[in-house]
């Protein structure tokens, strides 16, 4: 394999031959560790799984241009490099798989986890932080890194995971986190929403969201996507954060799902 163009954080499982290979985004803030849960499902046991950490995120090396776009071409040469069929994309990492899609750079499916269409769907405390950033530089994200640990805690999660992912997500850069974050919302502003973006990509999509929580979806976007037959919308009960790690079964039900329409 080719993975030169950018030293990718790699987490990997399965078989290096396997008859499927799938590339796994995490999101904000978050590292490949994020998708042990998803790793260790039985059903994917015969399944390659390659989590790679977006460049800057969880304090690892992070690119000059943080843009979701360049995010989604550096995304696509290591989907291309893995040889992947499918992509799982959480939060903003959702939104490059997402990217890949549309730019027509990556045509399999994808499981898209808490993804947001636009800066409605997205959670009023983080717009908040961006705005307060642009006063304050990124000392909001220095006090929201502080949060985390109560956060995690109240997540269903064994206790020694909770400590696990607490170490992952202060491992982040709050100067990087204020860039990146901007960046991504001024990408959905300058679509208004991405929705349609998805549906034009004419991929198998999945669409997963906790109906409090991770990304919502408006009125305007739920008709959108009844509008493409390749697009399902599952909403899982009440609020859900870290959907890979949380609900991984269900994941991997999607994950399996998803690889079928590959044969």
């Amino acid at each position: 394999m080719n993975l030169e163009r950018w030293n990718w954080d790699l987490l990997e499982s399965g078989p290096a031959e396997a008859g499927h290979s799938v590339l796994l985004l995490p999101g904000a803030m978050c590292t490949a560790v994020f998708y042990q849960e998803l790793m260790a499902e039985p059903k994917l046991v015969g399944v390659r799984l390659v989590a790679a950490t977006l460049p800057g995120h969880g304090g690892s090396p992070a690119p000059d241009d943080v843009s979701i776009e360049n995010y989604a071409r550096l995304a696509s040469e290591l989907a291309a490099d893995i040889g992947c069929d499918a992509v799982v994309g959480h939060s903003i990492g959702a939104n490059v798989a997402l990217e890949m899609a549309a730019s027509g750079a990556f045509s399999g499916p994808l499981v898209l986890l808490g993804p947001c269409f636009s800066r409605e769907d997205e959670a009023k405390f983080f717009r908040a932080l961006d705005r307060l950033s642009r006063v304050f530089a990124h000392l909001p994200y220095v006090a929201m890194l502080k949060l985390i640990p109560g956060a995690v805690q109240e997540r269903p999660l064994p206790p020694d995971r909770r400590d696990d992912l607490v170490i992952e997500f202060q491992k982040n850069d709050p100067r990087f986190m204020r860039k990146a974050f901007h960046r991504y919302l001024q990408y959905l502003d300058h679509h208004g929403s991405v929705a349609s973006r998805l549906c034009e990509a004419e991929v198998p999509a999945w669409v997963v969201h906790g109906e409090s929580g991770d990304g919502g979806i408006t009125t305007e976007e739920r008709r959108t996507f009844q509008e493409c037959p390749r697009i399902h919308v599952i909403t899982i009960p009440g609020p859900s954060f870290l959907t890979a790690s949380e609900e991984p079964a269900l994941v991997a039900d999607l994950v399996v799902e998803a690889l079928a329409l590959t044969r």
